[in-house]
């Protein structure tokens, strides 16, 4: 990643939010009894593939604030997949990134619109670590359907 100028240091996107984070696991389920049972995650939806639980978004026990759990890719270790994925939603999102392109971040992938109806754009920050920037507006808190 390029280093930033001054200029692009001292204009922050004010309309960026943190959103919720994501975190590998290697078992959807456990994680779920973990989050949800003993921490008081409210089960916002979940996602199975062929019968085997991958994914599940939850919803804090106060405020909106989300987490999402997912399946760790096969094959690897949680460390190999990154642990944690940041995503910020902000309303914005081609003009954002636009402007991020501007100060040279690269993206690893431009804003799409993905299966489940959410925009999203994918890119690292200076250490590796996975980001999403996305507008999902009033769908954020609603089963995807």
């Amino acid at each position: 990643m390029p280093k930033l100028s001054k200029k692009a240091r001292t204009k922050p996107d004010s309309s960026l939010a943190f959103n919720h984070a994501m975190i590998y696991t290697r078992d959807v389920a456990r994680a779920l009894q973990f989050y949800g049972d003993l921490l008081g995650f409210r089960v916002l939806e979940e996602f199975r593939h062929q019968d085997f639980l991958v994914y599940a978004r939850l919803r804090s026990p106060r405020g909106t604030a989300t987490i999402a759990l997912h399946m760790a890719e096969r094959g690897k270790s949680l460390p190999d997949s990154g642990g944690i994925r940041l995503y910020f939603e902000v309303k914005n999102l081609a003009g954002a990134c636009k402007k991020l392109a501007a100060a040279g971040v690269e993206f690893s992938q431009l804003p799409k619109r993905m299966p489940w109806g959410w925009d999203h754009a994918y890119l690292k920050d200076p250490d590796g670590h996975e980001v999403s920037l996305y507008w999902a507006g009033e769908k954020r808190l609603r089963k995807v359907r």
